[in-house]
């Protein structure tokens, strides 16, 4: 029997395939060769699959790195680039599934708010590293939308820009981030 993780693995796997089109408990099954007993098991009905795929997605593919990079410590200029390689080494378990929750955003308003708010999330999170290097406060909000759309337009070019050209385009930005003043300085 597969656990509840798997089918929602499953599930951004089609969707990253396929499209949230794909999405239907006959296509899960027969990914898992499993009946839809088991699919009712863990969820009740497609709409209950949806919002914990959804929330999967972005504890997975969002939280996961906040919480990873945060448990580097130190500085900002360190956290951020530990964020960094995670996202990048990610590169292919989520290629095409950014192009897939996106698309699929555009036409149902759950995942919609759901991408509004990972988007928040993201942002505001580079944000505060932004501002941990001690640079212009009205900088702030730019360089984080800049490091965002880096990452977001890379996926959106066909094809994808590869790891290796994004991490120098990446390190190109980081030339220009002031230089980081202690956190205890900061106040």
């Amino acid at each position: 029997m597969a656990s509840k993780r798997d089918w929602l693995e499953t599930g951004l796997m089609v969707l990253r395939q396929d499209g949230a089109p794909a999405l239907t408990i006959e296509r899960l099954c027969t990914e898992l060769e499993l009946t839809k007993g088991s699919f009712y098991h863990h969820f009740k009905g497609m709409a209950g699959f949806k919002t914990d795929l959804l929330a999967h997605y972005e504890s997975e593919h969002t939280s996961r790195f906040i919480d990873a990079a945060e448990s580097t410590g130190g500085p900002a200029r360190a956290r951020l680039a530990r964020l960094l390689d995670l996202v990048l080494d990610d590169k292919d378990h989520s290629e095409g599934l950014e192009i897939a929750i996106r698309a699929w955003a555009l036409q149902d308003a759950e995942v919609r708010a759901l991408q509004e708010r990972v988007d928040r999330l993201r942002v505001g999170y580079l944000r505060d590293l932004w501002r941990g290097f001690g640079g212009p406060v009205d900088d702030a909000d730019p360089m984080a939308h800049l490091l965002y759309l880096v990452l977001i337009g890379a996926q959106q070019m066909v094809p994808p820009v590869r790891v290796g050209e994004l991490r120098r385009v990446y390190d190109l930005t980081m030339r220009l981030a002031p230089h980081e003043h202690d956190e205890e300085d900061l106040g």
